[in-house]
């Protein structure tokens, strides 16, 4: 081999330490057309693709992951922060996240911060400094100085269901949310609306709750209708917890002829727990949901679809926006990134509202 050719220069045999910048640089092309050539991602011509491959051989370059991440000082991890594993939302949203990431060749580290005292330890220790490219919080509550302590960690935060200070978000509009459902209910005649929530047991506000149960009671304002305390029902998150809310609206001198539910799970309970004291669903009792569950179409439910699985897709978007990498997991070029900035940061999506057989005018005897 001739001695004169030294690295990046055409002709140079194998590199040491050879990486993708070496290999674009001799192939005149920019490094996301290596990655892709390299990983027979479509979008490069067969020549291109050829003489990419030829320069990578004669550096002696292999796509190593691991070696990739590492020149760009970078994990390859993204860490996906959630308050409960258990409720169909939240595990919705990590499974199509982790799915999503996972096709970007990003890997994840899940953190089930269930309760305030694990969101504070997790707050405080920040366990996910300086292991990852990106967090991402989903619909977590957090007390105003556990926000504050999110700068120390470092990395890009995005949240999604919700949003927190000035942060990247992915969301639904949860006050338009309840005025949708409030809306529906009022037009099918009902005047007692009640509205059912659910509580994580202690005094750390949920962005989504707040905003509902506001909805609520200012779209009730808006149709010339008083909005009842004793209505707005509370009950500790449980699978029993909609039934629990029945039997305390059914215990009510003035019973409401319709109810709100914060989410399609609890909205499920509430027919249950309606059935079982022997209300027909929805002749004496119009019930509506939250979320687009699937459980809501088996039980004919009429629901706001929050479309969960969309809010998921851009909250990844935006991570890899933010990392710099393409949905294929190819590194976005800074020639590339002009183009790849014009993605919004943050997005509120539309909800839909499906009417099913839950909701009807109330019945005369009610």
């Amino acid at each position: 081999m001739d001695a004169s050719h030294g690295p990046g220069t055409p002709g140079s045999g194998p590199l040491p330490h050879a990486n993708m910048a070496d290999v674009a640089r001799e192939a005149g092309v920019s490094i996301a057309t290596v990655s892709r050539a390299l990983r027979g991602r479509p979008g490069v011509g067969e020549e291109t693709s050829r003489r990419i491959r030829a320069v990578a051989e004669r550096l002696a370059y292999v796509v190593s992951p691991e070696a990739s991440h590492l020149s760009r000082r970078e994990t390859g991890r993204v860490a996906v922060v959630v308050p409960q594993l258990a409720p169909w939302f939240y595990a919705t949203m990590v499974g199509e996240v982790v799915r999503l990431l996972r096709d970007a060749g990003l890997d994840t580290l899940l953190y089930e911060v269930d309760g305030p005292e694990e969101r504070g330890r997790f707050v405080e220790e920040l366990p996910a400094r300086r292991k990852v490219d990106a967090v991402v919080l989903l619909a977590l509550p957090l007390t105003p100085s556990q926000r504050d302590r999110l700068d120390l960690l470092g990395v890009r935060v995005v949240v999604a269901g919700g949003r927190l200070r000035d942060l990247p978000h992915v969301e639904v509009d949860d006050l338009a949310v309840a005025h949708t459902a409030v809306d529906h209910l009022v037009g099918l005649g009902h005047r007692d609306i009640a509205m059912v929530r659910t509580s994580d047991t202690d005094e750390t506000p949920w962005e989504a709750d707040l905003l509902r149960s506001r909805g609520w009671s200012e779209r009730l304002r808006h149709h010339g209708l008083e909005p009842r305390e004793e209505l707005r029902v509370t009950v500790e998150i449980g699978p029993r917890a909609g039934v629990e809310a029945v039997q305390r609206l059914l215990a009510l001198p003035q019973r409401p002829t319709a109810v709100f539910a914060y989410s399609d799970e609890l909205a499920a309970g509430v027919v249950v727990g309606a059935r079982e004291a022997g209300l027909r669903v929805p002749e004496d009792l119009s019930v509506i949901g939250v979320d687009g569950h699937p459980i809501a179409e088996l039980l004919d439910l009429t629901t706001v679809d929050q479309h969960v699985a969309e809010q998921a897709a851009r909250t990844v978007t935006t991570v890899l926006h933010l990392v710099g990498r393409t949905a294929d997991g190819d590194p976005v070029d800074p020639a590339e990134q002009v183009g790849h900035a014009a993605e919004p940061l943050s997005v509120v999506l539309d909800h839909t509202l499906v009417v099913r057989s839950s909701t009807a005018p109330p019945s005369s005897a009610g």
